[in-house]
Formats: structure tokens, sequence, C-alpha cells
């Protein structure tokens, strides 16, 4: 009997998909995740006066701190363009719109993945996607945490007094979160590559070594900052999410059958 070269397997009703569906599967997906960054984006806009001063604060409390503003005096951010404040409106509203829309981009990305897996991994995607979202804005809200702290750290090895632009630290800030949350997304990747086959958590228990030092080198590539201190919040948690991970790995094998983590 031929078998269609573009035909896929699915584990959970040996059904077949056709390349060309998998394709159509992907675009329907990404729509459906643009629509709600869209959507946040535009909540974004109309809360933009709001966002636009939580971001400030960290500035604000670094410059009182180093004694740079007068009694009365404002931590304005300046524009050198006439363009850089709709410039600048539009990068916060488009970033606050991915952040908005994590849950909904989680979900369908579980939707895509989810015909490959067998019935009982099914029943991760609530916790694949209220966790992942979880992480995303407890990593995103770390990272604002650890502004002013890296802030000063910059400032201050310098020696120079601040004076930002506001496109320049309106990005520095949206970056910072970004990383945080882009980074706490690491145990949700290995978990999700343990669910697929493509790892095997006696793999991540025999590269423990090389994981400290590979996540320490990525906590300060995806850090704008660069500081002591946004490595280390950034590192710890990241060496704990692989622990973690290699838990899950283990519990997962146990109930497969497997050996245990001695063996």
């Amino acid at each position: 009997m031929a078998i269609d070269a573009e035909a896929v397997i699915d584990p959970t009703t040996e059904g077949r998909m056709t390349l060309r569906e998998h394709i159509a599967e992907l675009r329907t997906r990404v729509m459906k995740a643009l629509a709600a960054v869209a959507v946040g984006t535009v909540i974004c806009w109309i809360f933009y006066a709001t966002i636009k001063g939580w971001f400030e604060d960290p500035l604000c409390e670094v410059l009182e701190n180093r004694d740079q503003l007068a009694d009365g005096e404002t931590c304005n951010l300046n524009v050198l363009d006439p363009l850089d404040s709709l410039t600048v409106r539009f990068k916060v509203a488009g970033y606050g719109g991915i952040a908005l829309a994590i849950p909904v981009i989680l979900w369908q990305v579980w939707q895509f993945i989810m015909p490959g897996l067998y019935p009982h991994e099914k029943r991760y995607s609530v916790p694949f996607v209220f966790f992942g979202a979880a992480l995303f804005l407890t990593g995103a809200y770390l990272g604002f945490w650890v502004i002013p702290r890296g802030l000063d750290f910059l400032i201050g090895i310098g020696g120079f007094d601040a004076e930002f632009t506001a496109d320049r630290y309106f990005r520095f800030v949206t970056s910072m979160m970004l990383a945080f949350g882009l980074g706490f997304q690491f145990p949700i990747v290995l978990i999700f590559l343990q669910l697929t086959g493509l790892l095997n958590y006696r793999t991540l228990v025999k590269g423990r070594r090389y994981a400290i030092v590979g996540i320490v080198v990525l906590a300060a590539v995806i850090s704008p900052t660069g500081d002591p201190v946004s490595l280390m919040v950034l590192s710890v948690p990241l060496y704990i999410f692989y622990e973690i991970s290699i838990v899950f790995g283990w519990l997962r094998g146990r109930r497969r059958g497997e050996n245990d983590l001695a063996a």
C-alpha cells in the first residue's frame, strides 16, 4: 500500500494531515494570535498615559536617589525628532499588545501542536497556557523591578548625569521586560521538548554543569543592561526552572514505566 509522502500521522487518532493542511492550520493560528495582539495594542494605546507614567517611575527613582533633581523638578524625557512621540507611543502600545496577548498566543501554539500528542498529554493544555502566561508576566515584572538597579549601575559606572531621550529610554524598559518575560519561558520550552520526545530528562541531568554556564551566558545576552544584579535576578530563576524541568521529566518517566532518576 502506497504511503502519501505529504501525510503526517496523528498518534491520537491515527488520522492524517497533509502538508497543505498543516500550513493552513499554521496560518489560522498565526492570524488568531495577531488578532489578539492587535486588540491588546488598541487597549495599550488607549491607556498609554498610565503606562507611560509607570515606565517613567524607575528613572525618577534613580534620579531622586542620585540628587539629580532639584526641588519640585520632574524627571521629564526629551524628544529629538517631531515623530519621536508618535513612534514611542506605537512601540509601547505594540509591546504591550504582545504582553496582553500572551495567553492567546500560547493557546494557539498549543492548539497547533496538540494533534501530534497522545491523549494523556493533551490534558496539559490548560497548565501550559496558564503557567506560560504566569511565567511571562512574572518575568516581565522582575525585569521592571530590576530596572532601577540596572540604571543606577549604568549611570554610576560612567560618572555622568543622566539625560535620556524618550525613544531610547522606553526601548530600554520594554527590552528589559520582554527579555525577562521571554527568558521565563525557558521551562515551558524544556517541558515541551520532553513531551515531543526531542529531549530526555536524563540528558538534562548529564548536562547540569554545562547548563549553569549556558544559563549565565544566556542571561547576559538577553539582559539589556548586563549589570550583576540583573544577571543574578535572571540566572537564578532560570536554573531553578531547569531543575523543575528535570523533575517533570522524571515524574513523567515513572508514569510511563521508565527507570527512576538514579538509574
